[in-house]
C-alpha cells in the first residue's frame, strides 16, 4: 500500500502531477548523487496559504522510512556542510534545526559533524519553560517558533567566527531561515550562518531576495543542500485542493490491539533532545541511553513482525536512534513521527499519504488535533508499533478515546509505549502541572 518505494526506478507515476498539473522539477546539482525527486514527492495540504506539501522519502516524517536510509540522508548533508566551509569551522559550529520536521534531521547533522552544540526551535509552550526568543514561518500550519534554551547563552558566539548552522528539510523560499537570523543576531550578535537543507526549492528572484536580506542584516549567509530544484504550481491549484475531499482517516478493524507501556530511566542530566540545548559532551550518555531503551524494548516485540518507531512530534532524534537498535537487532524496521500537519489522504497509486489517523494532541495544546500518516506500507506489513514520547506527553489525553494509542489500536496495530521519564528537574515540574493544573 505504501505510495513511496525508496528505489526510485520502482516509483509509480506521481499521482499530483496527473491530477493537478504540479510539477517538481530537479536541476542536476546535487551532492552525493541526489536529486530532488529521489528525495521528495508530491503531496497535497489543507491550508490555504500553500496546498501542495513535499514529501520527504528520507526525513521519515509522513512516511515510515528504514532508519538507515533516515542516517544516510543527513550525513551525506554533513559531509556537504564539512566541504563547503572545512571539518575545523564544522566542528566548532552550532547546529540549530527547525521545529517540527528538522529537529531530528538537525540533531543527525550536529552529529555527523560533530558541532559543539546543538538547539532546535519548539511549538510547546509548557508552566515554568523561559521562551527566549520567537520568529514566524508564513506557509506552515503551526506558524510561531519558539526558542527555548535552559541556558540563555547556549545561542551566544563562543568566538568572533564562529559559524551558526540551520538546518531544514526543505528551502522554499528562505524567509523562515532569515527570520530566525534576524531573531537571533538581533541579541546574540554573529556574522557567519550555513542554511542547509535537503531540497532548496528556491528561484533565481528568491535567491537574490535572501542575498539582500543578509546584506541588510550585515551578515553572511551561505546555502547547502542535497539537492536543487523548483516546483511549477498552476494558477488554480489552491481553490482546486480545498475542494478536494480526503480520504476518511482512522481505519478500524474487528479486533483491536493492545498497549504495552515501558517507563525508561533516562540518566540524570542528559537531554532527550535539541529542544533545550545538547552539547557535544551529551553525545556519549544519549548514545547509552538510546541503545539501552532499544534493548529493553526489544524484549517486548514479536520478532517475526514488522516494527515502526513512531516519535512524538518534534522528539525525533531520540526515536530514530531506539529505531537504529532495533534495525541493528535484525528487526525489519521503519521510522517515522506524529505531525501538526493536517495533509489531505488518499489512497491511490502515486501518493504518498495512503492512510491517516487523526487524534487528540497529549499536549501542549491539546484542543489542537495531530495526524500521523500511513504507518503500515508494502515493505512494513501490519506492523507493531514503538511509541516514544516524552514525560510531558504521558498525559490522559494520550490515552483518551480518540487519542493517539486509541486511534492506533482501533486500527489493529499493538502499541508499545515507551515513555522516556524526564530527569531534568524544570522539565519534569512543568510536565506535573501541565498534568495536573
Amino acid at each position: 500500500m505504501n505510495a513511496v518505494s525508496h528505489d526510485p526506478s520502482d516509483r509509480e507515476p506521481d499521482w499530483v502531477t496527473t491530477r493537478f498539473g504540479v510539477e517538481v522539477t530537479s536541476d542536476g546539482t546535487g551532492h552525493a548523487e541526489h536529486e530532488v525527486r529521489d528525495l521528495v514527492v508530491l503531496g497535497l495540504r489543507h491550508n490555504k496559504r500553500r496546498a501542495h506539501l513535499l514529501v520527504s522519502t528520507v526525513l521519515g516524517k509522513h512516511i515510515p522510512t528504514p532508519p538507515h536510509v533516515v542516517r544516510r540522508a543527513a550525513d551525506d548533508l554533513g559531509a556537504a556542510i564539512i566541504e563547503q566551509i572545512g571539518a575545523d569551522a564544522a566542528r566548532d559550529s552550532i547546529v540549530f534545526g527547525f521545529a517540527e520536521t528538522a529537529t531530528g534531521l538537525g540533531h543527525c547533522v550536529a552529529q555527523r559533524i560533530s558541532a559543539s552544540r546543538y538547539l532546535h526551535s519548539t511549538r510547546r509552550r509548557l508552566p515554568g519553560v523561559v521562551v527566549s526568543g520567537t520568529f514566524e514561518e508564513g506557509h506552515s500550519h503551526a506558524t510561531t517558533h519558539l526558542l527555548q534554551p535552559s541556558d540563555p547563552r547556549f545561542l551566544d558566539a563562543t568566538a568572533p567566527d564562529e559559524t551558526l548552522i540551520l538546518v531544514d528539510d526543505e528551502i522554499s523560499t528562505g524567509t523562515t531561515a532569515l527570520g530566525a537570523i534576524e531573531t537571533i543576531v538581533a541579541t546574540r550578535p554573529r556574522a557567519r550562518f550555513v542554511v542547509a537543507s535537503l531540497v532548496d526549492m528556491r528561484s533565481a528572484d528568491q535567491r537574490a531576495i535572501c542575498a539582500k536580506a543578509a546584506a541588510d542584516l550585515g551578515v553572511e549567509v551561505s546555502y547547502v543542500a542535497l539537492a536543487h530544484g523548483s516546483v511549477t504550481l498552476p494558477p488554480t491549484l489552491l481553490d482546486d485542493v480545498w475542494e478536494l475531499t480526503s480520504d476518511t482517516l482512522n481505519p478500524v478493524v474487528p479486533e483491536r490491539a493492545g498497549v504495552t507501556t515501558l517507563d525508561l530511566d533516562w540518566p540524570k542530566g542528559t537531554p532527550d533532545g535539541g529542544r533545550h540545548g545538547f552539547a557535544r559532551s551529551d553525545a556519549g550518555p544519549f548514545r547509552v541511553a538510546t541503545e539501552a531503551a532499544a534493548a529493553t524494548i526489544a524484549e517486548h516485540l514479536d520478532p517475526q513482525r514488522p516494527v515502526v518507531v513512531v516519535g512524538h512530534e518534534e522528539l525525533m532524534y531520540a526515536p530514530l536512534c531506539i529505531a537504529e537498535g532495533l534495525e541493528q537487532r535484525g528487526f525489519v524496521t521503519g521510522y517515522q513521527t506524529t505531525t501538526r500537519s493536517p495533509a489531505q489522504v488518499h489512497n491511490v497509486p502515486g501518493y504518498p499519504l495512503r492512510r491517516g489517523f487523526r487524534f487528540l494532541a497529549p499536549e501542549s495544546d491539546p484542543e489542537t488535533p495531530r495526524y500521523i500518516y500511513n504507518v503500515s506500507s508494502d515493505a512494513l506489513p501490519d506492523p507493531q508499533v514503538v511509541v516514544v514520547i516524552d514525560t510531558p506527553a504521558d498525559t490522559p489525553e494520550l490515552r483518551s478515546p480518540g487519542g493517539l494509542l486509541d486511534v492506533l489500536t482501533t486500527a489493529g496495530h499493538p502499541v508499545t509505549l515507551a515513555i522516556l521519564l524526564a530527569t531534568d528537574q524544570t522539565q519534569l515540574r512543568a510536565s506535573r502541572q501541565a498534568v495536573n493544573p
